[in-house]
Formats: C-alpha cells, sequence, structure tokens
C-alpha cells in the first residue's frame, strides 16, 4: 500500500519551515527553510529596544515558497500526505480586520508598526503587564494561577491594552487579535471570520489566561478596569479553544493548486513552536524537554487529575496544551542562543560559534572565575520581569571573550537548574531532560555543561527539527494514520545514541557556582531576599585558583 505522508510547519523567528516525513515511523523526506522578507533577519525594530514586530505577510509568501520547495525532496508522492500541522512563535497576536486579513496587508497600515504582530519577544507592554497583574490580585481574579503569580509583556493582553494606549488607529480598526498559531490553520483552510476560527488552547491557557474553571477568558468586569475597550474586545474573540489533535479545516482548494497538493488535506489547530517540539521530542511524564534556540522553553507533561499544584513562576499550566488530556508546563529562559550571539558580536569580533566552542571547551569548570545572571533580554522564569539585566562578575584585566562566552553558557545553564529546582519544588518530579533545537545539536559543550550543572543525564532527540517534526505528528492524528497522539509520538520520535552524562568532579565545582548564582539572583532579582553580597568576588578566585591548580 502507498505510504502515508505528515506536513510540519513551523514558523519561527526568522524563518518557516517545512518538513515532510512518513507517517508510519518519522522519517523525514523532503525539507526547506525560507526566510522572512522583511527587517533583520525577519524582525522589525524600532527605536524602543524592547520593541520587536513581525510583518505578517512574510508568513504567507514564506510559507508557500517553503512548502512547493519541500515537496520537490518528495516526487510525485504530494498526494500521499495525509494531513498537516502548525506550530508557530508565540504569544505572536496580530490585528486584522473582519476578514481574518491583517492590518498589516492593508495600504493604510503597510508601514505601521502598530499594525504588525507583535512577536513574542516583544518588551513595550511591561508596564501593562504589571497592571494586569496587580490588577488580578487587587479584585481576588484567580486568572494568575495557573500562570505563574505573574503576567508577563511577552503575552496576549498586555500587548493588546499597550496597542489600546500607545496606537489607538490600530486598535479602534482591528475587528479582532488572532495569535500567528491561529491565522495560519485559517489561511490554509480558507476561513475568514476571526471569531469562529479554531482557538488554540495552547496559545489561549499559556498566554490570555483562558481556563474552563473560571468560564474561559477573564471576565468582562475585570478587562473593563483595565480599559473598557478590551471588555468589548472580549466579545470580538472567542470563547473556546481546542488541543492540536483537532481538526482546525481543510486546505483550501485555491491554495492547494498553488502548493502543488490535493485540496481537502485536514490541517490540525496549531500551537506554539516549543510545545510542538516537546511532543516532537518524545515527552512523557516525568521528562522536562528544553527546546533550545534564540530562547529556551522548558516544557513537561503531566495528569491533569489535581495531583500537579500551581507553582510560582512559571509560564502556564494549562490543560491539553502539550499532550491532550494531560496538563501542559512551560517555563524557560529569555534569552539563550541570543546570549551566546551577543558575546560573539559585540565581545569576540563575530568570532564564530564553533571556534568559540572549541576554546571555551578548554577552559576547566571554574577556571574563568566568572558568574554571570542571563538576564540580558529580561527574565522569563522564575521572576518573570523583563526589566532586569544582565550582570557579569568576576572580570579582570586578563579576562577574555572565550571566558566570558563559557561563562554565558553556564549562566544559561544556572538558569534552568533555576527551573528545575522550582519545579521538583512544588512536588513535580523531573527524572530525565532531552533537548532539542539547534543549539542542542551544535554544541556538545554547551550539554556537557547543562549535564554537568543539572547533574542529571541529558539526551538529544533524534530529529534535529523538533517542532516541525512536533507538528508533523498532529498532522498524522488528524489526518488518520495513528488513532492518537501518544501512538504516533510512539511511532515517529527517538533520541540520538550520544548521552551527555554528568562529572563528577565538574558536578561538584558546579554545586559552588551555583550556589553563588543563587546569591546573585536572589540579591538582584527584586525577590524580597537580601542574601548578602559580602566576600562573593572572593569566592569567585578561591574557585579559579582551585580549578587552576587542578
Amino acid at each position: 500500500m502507498p505510504r502515508a505522508l505528515s506536513l510540519g510547519l513551523d514558523f519561527g523567528t526568522s524563518s518557516v519551515r517545512c518538513l515532510v516525513v512518513d507517517a508510519a515511523n518519522g522519517d523525514e523526506l523532503g525539507t526547506a527553510v525560507v526566510g522572512y522578507a522583511h527587517g533583520d533577519d525577519g524582525v522589525l525594530y524600532g527605536d524602543d529596544p524592547l520593541l520587536a514586530r513581525q510583518h505578517p505577510g512574510d508568513w504567507f509568501d514564506s510559507a508557500t515558497e517553503a512548502i512547493v520547495s519541500a515537496l520537490r525532496g518528495i516526487g510525485g508522492e504530494a498526494g500521499a500526505i495525509v494531513g498537516i500541522g502548525v506550530d508557530t512563535t508565540g504569544s505572536t497576536p496580530v490585528p486584522v480586520d473582519a476578514r481574518c486579513r491583517p492590518l498589516a496587508l492593508d495600504p493604510r497600515f503597510a508601514d505601521d508598526l502598530a499594525a504588525m504582530a507583535w512577536l513574542w519577544k516583544d518588551h513595550t507592554s511591561h508596564s501593562e503587564a504589571e497592571e494586569i497583574t496587580e490588577l488580578a490580585k487587587t479584585m481576588g481574579r484567580p486568572f494568575l494561577a495557573k500562570c505563574g503569580g505573574t503576567y508577563s509583556s511577552e503575552w496576549f493582553w498586555s500587548k493588546i491594552l499597550h496597542c489600546a494606549r500607545t496606537a489607538p488607529h490600530v486598535f479602534d480598526a482591528a475587528a479582532s487579535w488572532v495569535e500567528c498559531a491561529d491565522l495560519i490553520p485559517a489561511w490554509l483552510t480558507g476561513q475568514s471570520d476571526p471569531g469562529t476560527i479554531s482557538r488554540s488552547i495552547c496559545a489561549a491557557g499559556h498566554k490570555a489566561m483562558f481556563h474552563t474553571a473560571w468560564g474561559g477568558l477573564p471576565d468582562a468586569e475585570f478587562l473593563a478596569a483595565l480599559d473598557p475597550r478590551l471588555a468589548d474586545l472580549r466579545g470580538r474573540l472567542y470563547s473556546g479553544a481546542e488541543p492540536s489533535d483537532r481538526i482546525a479545516g481543510h486546505l483550501r482548494a485555491d491554495l492547494a493548486g498553488e502548493l502543488g497538493l490535493p485540496a481537502g488535506i485536514p490541517v490540525a489547530v496549531g500551537a506554539f513552536d516549543a510545545h510542538m517540539g516537546a511532543v516532537g521530542s518524545g515527552i512523557r511524564p516525568g521528562t522536562l524537554v528544553k527546546i533550545m534556540g534564540t530562547s529556551t522553553c522548558d516544557l513537561m507533561v503531566g495528569p491533569d487529575d489535581g495531583t500537579i499544584p500551581d507553582i510560582e513562576g512559571v509560564c502556564g499550566i494549562v490543560p491539553g496544551s502539550i499532550l491532550p488530556d494531560m496538563l501542559g508546563i512551560e517555563a524557560g529562559q529569555s534569552a539563550v542562543g541570543d546570549l551566546f550571539e551577543w558575546v560573539a558580536e559585540q565581545l569576540a569580533a563575530g568570532a564564530d560559534h564553533a571556534t568559540l566552542n572549541e576554546r571555551a571547551a578548554e577552559l576547566r569548570p571554574g577556571e574563568s572565575g566568572l558568574l554571570m545572571l542571563d538576564w540580558n533580554n529580561g527574565n522569563r522564569t522564575v521572576l518573570v520581569d523583563p526589566r532586569l539585566t544582565g550582570l557579569l562578575v568576576g572580570q579582570t584585566l586578563k579576562t577574555t571573550p572565550v571566558e566570558i562566552y563559557r561563562a554565558a553558557i553556564e549562566a544559561t545553564a544556572f538558569g534552568a537548574r533555576r527551573i528545575i529546582q522550582q519545579i521538583r519544588d512544588a512536588g513535580v518530579e523531573v527524572r530525565e531532560i532531552v533537548t532539542g533545537g539547534g543549539i542542542a545539536e551544535r554544541s556538545p559543550l554547551t550539554m556537557q555543561i547543562y549535564a554537568d550543572v543539572c547533574n542529571m543525564p541529558i539526551r538529544i532527540s533524534r530529529s534535529p527539527q523538533t517542532c516541525a517534526l512536533g507538528a508533523a505528528i498532529f498532522g498524522s492524528v488528524v489526518g488518520g494514520t495513528h488513532q492518537d497522539v501518544a501512538a504516533a509520538v510512539n511511532a515517529m520520535t527517538g533520541f540520538k545514541d550520544v548521552v551527555y552524562r554528568p562529572n563528577a568532579r565538574a558536578v561538584a565545582v558546579y554545586q559552588s557556582l551555583y550556589e553563588l548564582y543563587e546569591t546573585l539572583h536572589d540579591a538582584f532579582g527584586d525577590t524580597g531576599r537580601h542574601p548578602p553580597l559580602d566576600g562573593v568576588m572572593k569566592r569567585f578566585m578561591a574557585i579559579r585558583e582551585e580549578a587552576a591548580s587542578a
């Protein structure tokens, strides 16, 4: 019998990736990556360093090109594609008109940054996020319980409120707001009513304070207390949200002809890239999946039976956001690959990462005498504060860019350990770490440092394209090849042979450094705790001297 194929679309920060896989076993048959045309690597920046937008027209153009290119890799088998899955960045909401067309495609708004997609890493709404957090506490609303206790400037409502206040002409022109993860399936399936398109529980639950426990989105009274315009908008958004094993619609005929695909292929409800990357990495209870790229998302799943408590400082605990019928737990770090890139570009004269990795690997743990806080793009978890900044302690006149590069890797590993500690403190077991994404593929040094800092073995997802594979897994489910997501994950995912195991000597050194990291974390993180900083620098020097003599 002819084999069944599935297609996954992964909309990242700078490009869209199309992956065609054999739905029976996950073998990757065709792939293509197409960058976005507008901005700097697909991102539109303004004078405000916190601003990051994206032209939504790039999504459609780049996806079309990527699909056509990927299909060339499978010859004449386009007719064997049974389903399409979609993942995107998030929270990346975009204002749309009554036909679900992004306002940026209207000539009146062609050059208006406020009419573009508000990219996940846009932090211009930090004041609004603080206001939402404080109002929820003041009014006694439970909304924050499921998103770590603090609302973020990276998320849906804070961005929309900021638009209403700073660009009312755009807010007033918008019939509704739609997450990228919801807009792409609507575009593929030809749905043009923003009030009836399928909405992702992943996006709604983690970023828009949606939960069935309080009837869906935040109530109108709460939103009106923020701004009456938000209460009015609520009725033009949605009342329900779905997991990604549901069908959002079927591929529209005109687009199918342009792409070279049969019309009517089922398209799954969308979700965020890291969440589908967790699925593509074979996530299961007890496994923490780290999707490592410009930022990092940490994902876990657990039973939806009331045994997992609310966890302060995480980015959400949402039923069905990763695997249907299970709770999805999200945390993460705002700068990982971006932090390494900053060191390479600004301090190492544009040196390539392969060279920096090779030279940094020659250093022993603790040898640099440096310790860094990884907050150059704020802190996503567990402090949830975009106004925190990076810190480098322990510099001397002989400190080198390579030493700082290694310190940056170590800092992100300490941040990762702090997240694991927060989740474990809530009673959730973390037995293993699985990583996916570009950093996991290209930097053995980073993986070994993470294994040593976290004192846990680390495995690498078999696929270098975990997010697109996760999307393709959902495509295979809505296409009928697998009866459920669990069966698809078992059939289509796996791990590389390499396992990074903790080195006992490195674990001991990093334990000492982590204790100092926690001191700096609590002292500078506005935690309410005030650990003494006396002697911190001398501790670094002592660790450095001990490492040098080892």
